[in-house]
């Protein structure tokens, strides 16, 4: 798969995930994240969704991503009826390479691709902890839908968070 080039932030790249990159993938998943998925899934996901799933890079070095999953459902953003929905199932970044706007461009350009792919809506969990992460999504229009109690292994409940794409 060639990498699909997406913009620049500064010194940084947005661009799609290639199947080379999925070991730095999943090192800074380790690094950065306390939940960890198989080799397998980050290759599914990869395989069925490429276009939502995107790594930030500097110079040569990887230092972050995000990857989502197309999903057909329960619509969480309107009341009724079912959804072509995109989820958001994991964005981090290394340490020294946040806030500087990576999060958010990822974010924003994992939803262009949603969109392209005939989503009508998005969603994720974000741990209740998790402040940085709760801002970032709000600042971004989504809004807490329910609250997951023991969501997580250590026992750590979640936000749903969800938006609407037009």
């Amino acid at each position: 798969m060639e990498n699909t080039y997406i913009k620049r932030l500064g010194e940084y790249t947005i661009r799609q995930c290639s199947q080379e990159d999925l070991q730095a993938v999943i090192s800074i998943n380790w690094a950065t994240l306390p939940e960890h998925y198989s080799d397998f899934f980050f290759e599914e996901l990869l395989k069925s969704s490429p276009e939502t799933f995107l790594v930030a890079q500097y110079g040569n070095q990887l230092v972050g991503y995000i990857m989502c999953r197309i999903e057909y459902g329960f619509s969480a953003t309107h009341r009724f009826g079912f959804a072509r929905k995109g989820h958001i199932v994991s964005v981090t970044l290394l340490e020294q390479h946040r806030r500087k706007g990576l999060a958010t461009c990822l974010v924003q350009e994992a939803i262009e691709g949603m969109k392209r792919r005939g989503c009508s809506e998005t969603y994720l969990e974000v741990r209740t902890s998790n402040s940085p992460g709760i801002k970032l999504y709000e600042k971004l229009e989504f809004r807490i839908t329910s609250r997951m109690e023991e969501y997580y292994r250590d026992g750590e409940a979640a936000y749903l968070m969800s938006k609407p794409l037009e």
